[in-house]
């Protein structure tokens, strides 16, 4: 009863999580559906198990179909069509990989149509039938114990196809487990087959730790992987303009070095060049900045800074970084592009310290937190 309290528990967290994956915006792309059906087809595996332990094919035979189909084929397929995907591996004739799933349809058809105790019931099998029967089985044999580790391999040499280290990391180490429990299979079955023994218990044990293994393993990959891709994008999006920038620093700083006396008015040049490494540098991203770098960069004293921005601003050198950082998430709440993405991660990136400071300092400048803004510009 316990073990198959955690079968179900199994189950369900695979159907929960490929729903998730399906359906949330988050994780919205080809590769992750094909990642879904992966985690789908071990929740069909353990739901057979659960099925044959608590005898549900004899109570209810229509469900034996379930039973007839070699879920096993599926599993490997959608691992190498996920990772051909993610990777945005270039593939001659894609169309042509789709045969990949004929040694799935050719056992579901087998096994469907041929299962003895249904046809049995129905009129007597000659013996003619029968060698046939077992020759098909034979032939569905060797693609279970060839085709499955051969393309668990070829998947393998796509991984090297991916330019980010991190999303490879995570790709190999899911490869690496997915592949463990399917090579652990076969090698129980044959063991079985040759040497005759009961391996129901190892097999219940493999099917068990290694789903929860790889719904872990998905779960926090998919998360931690999509918020690197925000990162990534947010840093580019605050970072697109930074060719027209130095220019502009130039001009101001030759001016600077003309001028030794201004007054802290808004066409104060000083304050003109934090206005321009704010703007076109996007200073404000870096979330150590102090009025110690910015007097630095600007060659003068960090109580200088503070005398420009209070009078030119009316307002504390903090709270003049924050606005420009609190702008930069707004610009890219309100762009559709963006309307996915993890509001802390975009927060974060623009400079904000911790989850407390991009909040407080959002809803000072807009009246709204963060997700009351976006929701408001939906």
């Amino acid at each position: 009863m316990i073990y198959i309290t955690f079968l179900n528990i199994a189950i369900f967290q695979g159907i929960v999580l490929g729903f998730i994956i399906l359906k949330s915006p988050l994780f919205n792309s080809t590769s992750n559906k094909f990642l879904a059906s992966a985690i789908f087809t071990l929740s069909i595996l353990l739901l057979n198990l659960v099925f044959e332990i608590a005898e549900a094919y004899h109570s209810f035979p229509f469900l034996r179909f379930i039973d007839d189909v070699e879920w096993a084929f599926l599993l490997p397929v959608f691992v190498f069509f996920f990772i051909v995907n993610k990777v945005n591996s270039k593939i001659k004739s894609k169309k042509i990989l789709y045969l990949l799933f004929f040694p799935f349809a050719y056992s579901a058809i087998l096994n469907i149509t041929c299962d003895l105790d249904i046809i049995a019931g129905l009129y007597k099998i000659p013996d003619s039938g029968l060698a046939v029967i077992d020759t098909l089985s034979q032939i569905e044999f060797f693609l279970a114990f060839t085709f499955i580790p051969s393309l668990l391999i070829y998947s393998f040499s796509f991984i090297k196809y991916s330019e980010d280290i991190n999303e490879k990391r995570w790709l190999i180490i899911l490869w690496s487990i997915v592949s463990t429990l399917l090579f652990s299979w076969v090698i129980v079955v044959l063991i079985a087959i040759f040497f005759q023994y009961d391996v129901s218990f190892t097999m219940k044990i493999v099917a068990l730790f290694g789903t929860f293994l790889i719904h872990w393993t998905t779960y926090v990959g998919i998360f931690k992987y999509k918020l690197a891709k925000d990162k990534a994008a947010v840093y580019n999006f605050l970072n697109n303009d930074l060719a027209i920038s130095n220019t502009n620093l130039h001009i101001v700083e030759n001016n600077i070095q003309e001028e030794y006396k201004e007054s802290i008015t808004a066409d104060n040049l000083y304050f003109q060049k934090l206005e321009l490494l704010c703007k076109e540098q996007h200073i404000y991203t870096d979330s150590t900045l102090s009025r110690e770098k910015i007097a630095e960069e600007l060659g003068i004293s960090s109580g200088y800074v503070s005398q420009i921005v209070n009078t030119i601003t009316g307002d504390n050198f903090a709270n003049y970084i924050n606005q420009y950082r609190v702008e930069a998430v707004k610009e890219m709440i309100s762009n559709s592009d963006y309307e996915n993405y993890n509001l802390l991660t975009i927060g974060l990136e623009s400079g904000f310290t911790s989850k407390t400071t991009f909040y407080k300092a959002f809803k000072k400048v807009t009246g709204q937190t963060p997700n009351e803004y976006r929701n408001s510009n939906k």
